[in-house]
């Protein structure tokens, strides 16, 4: 035999006041947890980021007007998963490279040699569209 059907709770509605202090609470504990250092050496790129650094070089060469990013992303994307271990291990073998320099910098960005950190040069990185927006302004 079935059990007796209970009718559902209703939930109760927290007064104005309690939402509000809530509302600042979270809201402080954002500020105080987003500040970041801005002079830490950035992360490297993973084995598929610098595969799309040179896929997008020879995409860029073989058609110059594709403006697309999304249409560069999905067939870079799509020849990736269609690529083995061993033609993607040139790529895993560079991110390693990468990951070794970007621990080197941030431990001596930790132990207080910020030149030394910095000279890596994970920082300073600036996408191709920004030069390449750069290279035509100087043009003009």
């Amino acid at each position: 035999m079935k059990g007796p059907k209970t009718a559902p709770i209703a939930h109760k509605r927290l007064p104005l006041e309690t939402l509000k202090k809530r509302k600042a609470d979270t809201s402080m504990k954002k500020e105080k947890s987003g500040k970041k250092n801005t002079g830490a050496p950035k992360r490297p790129p993973g084995p598929f980021l610098i595969f799309m650094e040179e896929f997008r070089k020879t995409i860029k060469q073989r058609s110059p007007t594709n403006k697309s990013v999304s249409a560069v992303g999905k067939a870079g994307g799509e020849k990736w998963k269609s690529m083995s271990a061993s033609e993607k291990d040139p790529y895993v073998a560079e991110a390693s490279k990468r990951k070794a320099q970007y621990e080197k910098a941030l431990e001596a960005f930790n132990n207080g040699n910020k030149d030394e950190a910095n000279s890596d040069g994970f920082e300073n990185s600036t996408s191709e569209v920004n030069n390449n927006q750069g290279e035509k302004e100087e043009s003009s």
